[in-house]
């Protein structure tokens, strides 16, 4: 069981990040009145501080800082594709990010899929684009869940039976209700504690694994030694040739694919203008060290004998902080990851709930909703969504919501024509587009779940094995370039281009930066 200075240590983390999400409405300009944008993007006003924390808030979830250490315990150096992957979103960002956002600014769009609809006037593509973007997004939400459930339980702060179930939930309902009440406002002031708890806290956890280990050498040692290897050459913490184009292809199809997640975008559609993106792009590595190091102490786990239960390994580095860290530090880093749960949990629920209100429910069942019917749809949907993960996550196997979570990488990859492609050329026909996407969904589907739900396949036996996210891609988008001459030919017409988007970037051009003018 936890000691009393590490639950009250924990208890006050989660209370500051309560007494935070109430304090959200000071973000609010009280000359509003309520509109969709104004509950899902904080009215576009957030500043380079707040939209670094948010947008680093999101990307870097709590699943992340338990899995990727959990893979380097597990398996060793292939689960730092997740430093060179994060590495390649920053520049992505810088460039996709802030050509996206001036275009949603200007013609209010709102999600992805507004872009689509009018870059291509197609309500079909845009449709499949949002769907597949909360399809994407459910199963990541419910791994928020249980990121939660395996801190807590390896800290001995999740007591067995109904007691631990009904202690998270009420935790999450905390969320639940400040994100109803004030949208993204609440995540984006509970980022400022997650930032200053985690950075703080893994400070402090990887000062006493040196201090233990008598630095890093040690570390890397004694985890070697653990994996059953003395021979570097051989050595599990060293990539050896044929993990190298899995380890190439994931990390770049993972960093495509993030971009176009729901609540990435709507962390980044926040933003007051297209300099403060580019600063937060330009700030992101901070985030990136930090995982880094969390990958680190997984290893440091190894090292210092943590025996994780089987399947479990992403309760290694609780563990680790556990045995080392004395009481009132061990629940600040338990409190922090929970709370670095609490962020993308948030997001990502705004991001579908305003997906399907604008690109579904407007779109297909009431255009005539009024900004005020389409705040109330917005704010049920969020709900329901997080009353759905919670769902999921009594209902199922732990296994089959990360089987999920593979999988939406996978999907949500498939959109990254119509949206990133579409920001610079029109070129591919929309129907093409439906087409490579349909195709890439089908036969990435397929090559994960024929490994049996691994993400890592062989295209065809005794082939090095890439990321199926990739593969699938490329076929995509080899479908789309090849159906959209044969369109042209036929004389299939396009939907008008409502965006203003020339077919390729004008260097001299200056976006607006005026991001307060309604």
């Amino acid at each position: 069981m936890a000691g009393a200075a590490m639950t009250t240590t924990f208890l006050a983390v989660i209370g500051g990040a309560s007494l935070l999400a109430v304090t959200a409405r000071r973000l609010r300009p009280s000359d509003r009145l309520p509109s969709l944008e104004g509950w899902a993007l904080a009215d576009r006003s957030l500043g380079a501080g707040w939209t670094w924390l948010l947008l680093g808030g999101t990307i870097y979830t709590a699943y992340t800082f338990t899995a990727v250490p959990g893979l380097a315990y597990g398996n060793g150096a292939s689960a730092f594709f997740a430093v060179p992957y994060t590495v390649i979103v920053c520049p992505l960002a810088f460039v996709l990010l802030s050509r996206l956002w001036d275009v949603a600014r200007r013609h209010g769009y709102v999600t992805a899929a507004d872009f689509v609809r009018g870059r291509y006037g197609s309500a079909p593509l845009a449709l499949v684009v949002a769907l597949t973007g909360i399809l994407a997004t459910m199963p990541y939400l419910a791994l928020q869940l249980l990121g939660i459930r395996a801190v807590l339980t390896a800290g001995g702060l999740y007591p067995p039976g109904a007691a631990g179930d009904l202690a998270m939930v009420a935790v999450f309902a905390g969320l639940a209700v400040a994100t109803y009440r004030h949208g993204l406002r609440a995540p984006t002031v509970i980022a400022a504690l997650k930032a200053v708890a985690v950075f703080v806290s893994l400070t402090a956890v990887c000062w006493l694994v040196l201090d233990r280990f008598g630095g890093p050498g040690g570390v890397f040692d004694g985890a070697a030694r653990a994996l059953g290897g003395t021979d570097p050459a051989h050595s599990p913490l060293v990539l050896t040739p044929g993990q190298q184009p899995a380890y190439a292809t994931l990390a770049l199809g993972s960093a495509l694919a993030l971009l176009m997640y729901p609540h990435v975008l709507t962390a980044g559609f926040a933003a007051d203008g297209t300099r403060t993106l580019r600063k937060v792009s330009a700030g992101l590595p901070a985030w990136t060290a930090l995982l880094a190091l969390f990958g680190f102490l997984g290893i440091a786990a190894l090292a210092a004998g943590v025996r994780a239960p089987a399947g479990g390994a992403e309760s290694a580095v609780p563990m680790l902080v556990d045995r080392l860290m004395p009481g009132p530090l061990a629940g600040l880093v338990f409190g922090s990851i929970v709370v670095g749960a609490l962020v993308p949990a948030a997001v990502m629920s705004i991001a579908a709930a305003t997906s399907f209100v604008r690109n579904v429910y407007v779109e297909y069942v009431h255009p005539t909703a009024t900004p005020k019917r389409q705040v109330r749809v917005a704010k049920a949907v969020s709900l329901t969504a997080k009353l759905g993960a919670v769902a999921f996550v009594f209902g199922l196997r732990d296994q089959d919501a990360i089987n999920l979570q593979l999988l939406g990488g996978v999907w949500i990859l498939q959109v990254f024509p119509a949206v990133a492609v579409g920001l610079y050329t029109r070129w591919l026909h929309p129907r093409a587009l439906l087409a490579g996407w349909a195709v890439g969904m089908v036969s990435g589907t397929y090559l994960v779940v024929r490994e049996g739900f691994s993400s890592i396949v062989p295209l065809v036996a005794g082939s090095p094995e890439i990321y199926a996210g990739v593969a699938a891609l490329l076929l995509n988008l080899a479908v789309a370039v090849a159906v959209t001459p044969v369109l042209a030919r036929l004389g299939v017409p396009r939907g008008p281009d409502a965006t203003d988007l020339p077919s390729r970037p004008h260097a001299g051009r200056r976006p607006p930066t005026g991001a307060n003018n309604a």
